[in-house]
């Protein structure tokens, strides 16, 4: 160590960037998340991460402790490592004689032993310390094995984050496997939507709303970088919604600008590197050295990974492909290329992912590149593997591909695409397809059975139950074999049965007694479709918080591997909507729903789709937006007339007769239940009596509702009761409590002996944890419930509170002017000094201030100076400032 001196490099690699004004602390993120001594925080170019560690230093600066920080570069090596880790801790624990006899030291001992005396001097200081490294990645070799060095043997007072890009993990996998070291990934710092509605809403306010927020989310895949361009683009617009519904168009919209910025710095090889390379979904070295025939492709793309910030890299593996944001824009120049250099890289693409069975993706290359009859062959290999794991759109998609002819001597293909048909609105085409199938020859009892579960699903779908009974029985009693994929969708269809017939305890035992050892890819998606059977049966019976036990896990690997806007991943979202707003939690219900609608609409069983609009159109009215509820429920209304789904049109009219039967608006209510009455005569005659009892309850709880809005007490009894039956003979939980309450409401006003009847309501509703039960029912109904709370009859259950998803970095300035964080570097006292010196008054005025003596003054403002390395008062604020131990100055 050759000087005692700091250099101006190592006095600017210890000085911490400024927390973004704009940046929002996710409270799942914040510095009490990372538990573990040494956290490593590890992601590429573009998450965030110099922001999370700025957050988590004001976090730990005021939680009281001293923060070093150190910005790494690649000529840190051991001996410059060492002086720049001294000079952190003298400028962070404001300790300016810290390490002198280390800096002394030069020539003598080695690196490594004079790292021991500065781990020995920092063990000893009274201070509870956090060391943050950024960009640690950079280090050379020896620089890295120092900073290990100092993880390996930190003593208790002292925590270390290190951030960079890769390669902080390989080093410290001995920490990290006994728990003495965590690790923050890409998937940890990627923004979820209910961060990013938090981060529009605290930009925009309400000029951006919650579907839009998670449209942006869709379009930026929640990389951070990546919103952070969005919002300054929305920002910079008039209108914030027209900029995004702009961005949302397509690459040639404010795409190409915003990803034009980050590749700019690229040399015209790198650049048609990438648009050669954007061609495929996902990459790896070798498809990348296949597809641009260059030896250093390998390299390249490692370079290209660890230099731009375009790529999303899986976590130990070679697997990677480039942001959605950016390979839309690459596309764009790639469709410049001639058609026959096009055609040379769909060619090469196919070659090398059929070699290595990707056969769908090699099949789409093989279709782009002219080679139709070898992608249909391709197709026909592995569609049907493509619906076992859930890739119906991928399906569809083909199906857009595929001429007729190919359909009809393949019926291979015609099968899986008649799965996909069905798990939708399309369930007449799907009868179309297996009416193919069937008539193929070759057709055995293994494919009419596989064909009877497609008419099954799609009779489901059509909301006809009685008909999927009809179809499903015959087999229900030869399940397939045990090893088979169809054997979970067998207990599906045997869960759903008993659920039709008011079992669903036994849905939930014919479920368990299924086999789940193989859940990879081959068998996840109908896993899960038994996971969504569960949580419904638990639903049905208004157990929401077991329902949440099974549907919430669910939900979080439906996105993971099927995408947030899959079909089956809305339904999970739709069914944890619904319980989260029974809890009161509106704005994780809201978020769940967010940007979601238009999928279940075409993609959703029926009751899923009911059961998202009435929870969208119940957040819509308890935030005050009476005509956006409606209009939603007017939608439903719509779409069920769209897909020939009359129970969807009643159950959106009781839904508005709950809301205006609240409000006493008789004639409206007694209108609506016209509509019910002719939808029942309508439809009533050609169904059979699974569905004719689900609209007979329907039918009741609007008559009821529209005799409450009337007050003819006595009729709203004799049909609430009569709904009430109904709901109990259907195991229907929620339902029947509401109605219970609802009865019991015009019991008291009729005869006076509700209240027996309504304190069991209360009492099963506290049960249940159906929080919003009776509040939705009537309002006058929550004002019985209070009554009764504040005269002991009961106790209408609580609800506890919920801890926010997101909190926000408190203001730099606050109104009453400069304020001294709490510090354990500086003393209660010395604090109080610091603020007045801030605010630019004398000695004698703050000895006045602070009622002490001009001497004492002089002695604190003495201990100030040399603590914070200041040699005048002006440069003693700022240098307060600069640690994080004063904020509020102008």
């Amino acid at each position: 160590m050759p000087t005692d001196s700091p250099s101006t490099e190592l006095v600017l690699k210890t000085m911490a960037p400024r927390a973004p004004s704009g940046l929002l602390a996710r409270a799942r993120l914040n510095a009490e998340s990372a538990r573990s001594q040494i956290v490593l925080v590890q992601a590429g170019a573009g998450y965030g991460k110099t922001s999370l560690l700025a957050q988590w230093r004001r976090e730990f600066l005021a939680r009281g402790a001293a923060v070093a920080w150190l910005l790494a570069d690649d000529r840190d090596d051991a001996e410059r490592f060492l002086r720049a880790l001294v000079h952190a801790i003298r400028t962070g624990c404001a300790r300016p004689g810290f390490g002198r006899t280390i800096t002394e030291s030069a020539g003598a001992p080695g690196a490594f032993e004079l790292a021991t005396a500065w781990l020995a001097e920092l063990a000893q200081l009274s201070l509870d310390v956090v060391l943050i490294v950024d960009e640690a990645d950079r280090l050379p070799a020896s620089g890295a094995h120092m900073l290990d060095y100092v993880m390996h043997n930190a003593p208790q007072n002292l925590r270390i984050v290190t951030a960079g890009r890769q390669g902080l993990d390989k080093p410290a996998a001995e920490l990290l496997a006994y728990g003495q070291a965590e690790l923050v990934g890409p998937e940890a710092l990627r923004f979820r939507v209910d961060d990013t509605i938090a981060l529009v809403t605290q930009r925009f306010g309400t000029r951006v709303d919650a579907d839009a927020c998670a449209r942006l989310f869709e379009i930026t895949d929640g990389w951070p970088l990546g919103l952070q361009l969005a919002l300054t683009a929305m920002a910079r617009a008039h209108d914030p919604r027209a900029a995004l519904d702009n961005l949302a168009a397509g690459p040639r919209g404010l795409r190409e600008p915003l990803v034009a910025a980050l590749l700019s710095e690229l040399s015209a090889d790198d650049e048609r590197f990438l648009v050669d390379i954007s061609v495929a979904d996902v990459l790896h070295p070798e498809l990348c050295a296949a597809l641009t025939a260059a030896d250093d492709a390998p390299q390249r793309l490692a370079r290209l990974v660890r230099e731009t910030p375009v790529f999303v890299a899986a976590e130990e593996s070679d697997w990677c492909r480039l942001h959605p944001l950016a390979r839309d824009v690459l596309q764009t120049r790639l469709t410049a290329l001639s058609d026959d250099e096009r055609a040379a890289l769909h060619r090469r693409a196919a070659r090398w992912l059929g070699a290595r069975g990707m056969l769908e993706q090699a099949a789409r290359h093989a279709h782009a590149a002219g080679e139709r009859e070898h992608a249909y062959e391709l197709a026909e290999q592995s569609l049907h593997d493509a619906v076992k794991q859930g890739q119906l759109g991928t399906v569809l998609d083909w199906l857009e591909r595929l001429p007729e002819a190919e359909l009809e001597k393949r019926p291979r293909l015609c099968l899986a695409v008649a799965w996909a048909l069905a798990l939708g609105e399309r369930h007449r085409e799907a009868e179309r397809q297996v009416e193919r199938v069937l008539a193929s020859p070759g057709a055995d009892d293994a494919l009419r059975y596989e064909c009877a579960l497609i008419m099954s699903a799609a009779a489901w779908y059509a909301d006809d139950p009685d008909r999927f009974l009809t179809l499903f029985e015959p087999w229900a009693d030869t399940p397939p074999a045990k090893d088979s994929w169809l054997a979970q969708a067998h207990a599906n269809r045997l869960a759903a049965r008993a659920m039709l017939l008011g079992e669903p305890a036994q849905a939930r035992r014919l479920q368990q007694a299924v086999t789940r050892a193989q859940t990879g890819k081959g068998l996840g998606y109908v896993v899960r479709w038994g996971d969504h059977m569960v949580g419904l049966t638990w639903l049905q019976e208004g157990q929401v918080k077991l329902a949440e036990s099974v549907l919430l896990p669910a939900l979080a690997s439906a996105e993971e591997d099927l995408g947030r806007r899959h079909p089956l991943t809305c339904m999970f979202a739709a069914t944890c909507a619904s319980i989260a707003y029974e809890d009161d939690r509106i704005d994780e219900a809201g978020a769940l729903l967010a940007n979601r609608l238009d999928v279940l609409e075409h993609a959703a069983m029926p009751e899923t789709v009911m059961l998202a609009y009435r929870t969208a159109a119940r957040i819509a009215a308890l935030r005050g937006d009476e005509h956006r509820a409606l209009d939603l429920l007017e939608m439903l209304h719509a779409m069920g007339v769209a897909r020939n789904l009359p129970r969807v049109c009643a159950t959106s009219l009781v839904e508005q007769v709950r809301a205006h039967a609240g409000r006493y608006r008789a004639q409206t209510c007694d209108a609506l239940v016209e509509r019910i009455d002719a939808l029942v005569d309508e439809h009533g005659a050609a169904r059979r009596p699974i569905w004719r009892r689900s609209m007979q309850m329907l039918q009741s709880m609007a008559h009821g509702g529209a005799a409450l809005a009337r007050q003819d007490w006595q009729a709203a009894i004799d049909r609430l009761a009569h709904a009430e039956q109904l709901a109990a003979t259907m195991k229907l939980g929620r339902q029947r409590i509401e109605l219970m309450a609802l009865r019991a409401f015009a019991q008291e006003h009729a005869t006076g002996d509700g209240h027996a009847s309504f304190l069991e309501a209360l009492n099963l509703a506290r049960t249940y944890h159906l929080g919003r039960v009776l509040i939705d029912a009537h309002p006058a109904l929550a004002d019985w419930a209070r009554r009764l709370s504040e005269t002991g009859g009961t106790d209408p259950g609580e609800r506890p509170a919920v801890p926010p998803h997101v909190v926000r970095v408190p203001p730099r300035s606050g109104e009453g002017g400069p304020r001294a964080l709490p510090s354990v570097i500086l003393t209660p006292k010395e604090r109080e000094i610091l603020e007045l010196l801030a605010r630019n008054l004398s000695n004698k005025e703050i000895a006045l201030a602070a009622a002490v003596g001009e001497g004492t003054v002089k002695w604190h403002l003495k201990n100030l100076f040399g603590k914070l390395d200041a040699s005048s008062r002006k440069h003693a604020v700022r240098r307060a400032i600069a640690l994080g131990l004063l904020e509020g100055v102008q």
